[in-house]
């Protein structure tokens, strides 16, 4: 069974950081780019960030940038989220996701989901 595993989220104050991590069990994602999306409670899904399949190219919503840091190490199957400066607008529910083809920023063309893990910042 193809798993994303996302875990490290938690509550953390304004201003704190954490660091997600995204594991997949089944099957490498080894080829794939991988991305980050989060859904905050009342809102739609949103594009967080992404990264090549070998990490060469990274993209940021423009909320985050210069605050989070993509990044993968494939002989661990795992993608990491490092969250710096967290603000309370950066609560949501975190979910990394493997992409098939297309636009990094599209959910759509993410075919593998992971349960997703709760960041909470508080002011």
């Amino acid at each position: 069974q193809v798993q994303l595993v996302e875990s490290g989220g938690g509550l953390v104050q304004a201003g704190g950081s954490l660091r997600l991590s995204c594991t997949s069990t089944g099957r490498s994602f080894s080829g794939n780019a991988m991305g980050w999306f989060r859904q905050a409670p009342g809102r739609e899904r949103e594009f967080v960030s992404a990264i090549s399949w070998d990490g060469e190219k990274t993209y940021y919503t423009d909320s985050v940038k210069g605050r989070f840091t993509i990044s993968r190490d494939s002989a661990k199957n795992t993608a990491y989220l490092q969250m710096n400066s967290l603000k309370p607008e950066d609560t949501a529910v975190y979910y990394c996701a493997a992409m098939l083809s297309g636009r990094p920023s599209k959910d759509y063309e993410y075919g593998y989901w992971g349960q997703g893990t709760q960041v909470t910042v508080s002011s």
